[in-house]
């Protein structure tokens, strides 16, 4: 570094960026999501900003993926209303999620257990709200979610309809991240896809509606080469890589 680097006057610790190498990811993924015909739904946990939120969003609005219910609240205060809280629900979130639903966020919720319907479903009924929820998907055997032939598929999403709340399934192949190469990518966006279609399928099949079909991870996401069936894509750390 010489005298006169602006990088010499910044108090540390803080985040710099490359702003010109961030915008280009931005908008390759974006391409990519809109050539392959589905949403894209970013996830805001790498970033934690605002200000990248808005480059990252349609119209800096929308939609929008968490992973805490801080993230929610301070995108919502930011104009952001369409957002997907991407971790299992606890009892213990529920009045957050309830509060911000009440000033207007269209906030939903995932779950994967007969458990998690019952208290959420509980909750809604009480507040005399309806809480959208999707069912978790285990694309990978490796995290959360229910496998698309389980019984508990149906099961869950009987619940949930029963009080107009199922809004469809979500799956998230976290193994991705923990093979290299665009073969192996490729076949796990596929089965990724695979998973989550095969449950909204046979959701459809028990009478059991299944508007939104989320999937998604920055590897999956960049390999796919067919996302039939899948209504929008989730991914975050493209953003920065």
């Amino acid at each position: 570094m010489t005298a006169n680097n602006p990088l010499l006057e910044i108090q540390t610790p803080a985040l710099v960026l490359d702003e010109c190498r961030m915008v280009r990811n931005i908008a390759r993924l974006r391409e990519r999501m809109l050539k392959l015909g589905v949403l894209l739904r970013p996830h805001m946990k790498t970033a934690k900003s605002v200000d990248v939120a808005r480059r990252q969003l349609e119209g800096g609005v929308g939609p929008a993926t968490v992973s805490t219910l801080r993230e929610a609240e301070v995108l919502f205060a930011a104009g952001v209303k369409d957002i997907l809280y991407a971790v299992g629900i606890a009892p213990g979130k529920l009045a957050r999620v309830l509060a911000l639903r009440a000033a207007g966020c269209d906030l939903k919720i995932i779950l994967d257990s007969f458990e998690q319907a019952e208290v959420a479903v509980d909750a809604a009924r009480a507040a005399q709200v309806k809480i959208p929820a999707l069912i978790e998907i285990d694309s990978d055997g490796h995290r959360g979610g229910v496998a698309p032939d389980e019984d508990a598929l149906i099961e869950i999403g009987s619940v949930l309809h029963a009080e107009g709340m199922l809004a469809g399934v979500v799956t998230h192949a976290g193994e991705s991240y923990n093979v290299a190469g665009h073969a192996a990518h490729v076949e796990f966006a596929e089965r990724e896809r695979h998973a989550v279609v095969a449950a909204a399928a046979r959701l459809r099949a028990a009478g059991l509606p299944c508007p939104i079909v989320s999937a998604g991870s920055t590897p999956t996401a960049h390999a796919a080469q067919n996302l039939d069936g899948v209504s929008e894509v989730r991914a975050g750390v493209y953003v920065f890589f």
